[in-house]
C-alpha cells in the first residue's frame, strides 16, 4: 500500500483548499459588506458556495495526487487555478453591488450592477468550470495511473 500516503496527502490538500476558499469567501464578504450580510448571503446561496468550494477542493486533491505520481504535469495545475479563480469570483459576486459605493470613480457601477443581476448565472458558470476542471484532471489521473501500472509491470 505504497500509494496510501500519497492519497492521504492529496485528500488533505483538497480539504485544505476547500476550507481556504470558504475562508476567502467569508473574509472578503465580511470586509466588504459586514458579518450579517455575509450570513444572509451564505444562508441563501450555501448550496452554490459549498459546491464551488468542494469542486475546487476536489480539483486540488486530484492535482496533488497527479503531481505526486507523475512529478511533472503542469497543465492540470493551470486548470485548477483557473477554475479556482472562477469559483472565487462566482462566490464573491453576491456582494459586488456594495463595491459601487467604493469604486464609482472607476466607472465600475455598471459592471457591479451587471454582476449583481446575473449572480445565480455566475454561480452556474463557476460550477461548469469546476466540473470541467474535475473531468480534465481526472482524465489525466486515469491516464497517468495506467501508464505507471504499465511501467511497474515492465520492471
Amino acid at each position: 500500500m505504497r500509494s496510501y500516503p500519497v492519497v492521504m496527502k492529496a485528500a488533505g490538500a483538497g480539504i485544505l483548499a476547500f476550507g481556504l476558499l470558504l475562508g476567502v469567501y467569508f473574509g472578503i464578504l465580511t470586509l466588504v459588506s459586514g458579518w450579517e450580510f455575509t450570513r444572509e448571503q451564505f444562508a441563501t446561496f450555501w448550496h452554490f458556495t459549498v459546491a464551488l468550494a468542494a469542486g475546487f477542493g476536489v480539483q486540488v486533491g486530484l492535482y496533488m495526487y497527479l503531481r505526486r505520481i507523475t512529478r511533472h504535469d503542469n497543465a492540470a495545475g493551470k486548470v485548477a487555478a483557473v477554475s479556482g479563480g472562477t469559483s472565487t469570483a462566482a462566490m464573491i459576486s453576491c456582494c459586488t453591488h456594495y463595491l459601487a459605493n467604493v469604486l464609482p470613480v472607476l466607472g465600475a457601477t455598471g459592471l457591479v450592477a451587471l454582476v449583481g443581476q446575473y449572480q445565480v448565472g455566475l454561480f452556474w458558470v463557476g460550477l461548469a468550470f469546476n466540473l470541467a476542471g474535475v473531468l480534465y484532471i481526472s482524465s489525466k489521473v486515469v491516464r497517468a495511473s495506467r501508464h505507471m501500472a504499465q511501467m511497474a509491470q515492465q520492471a
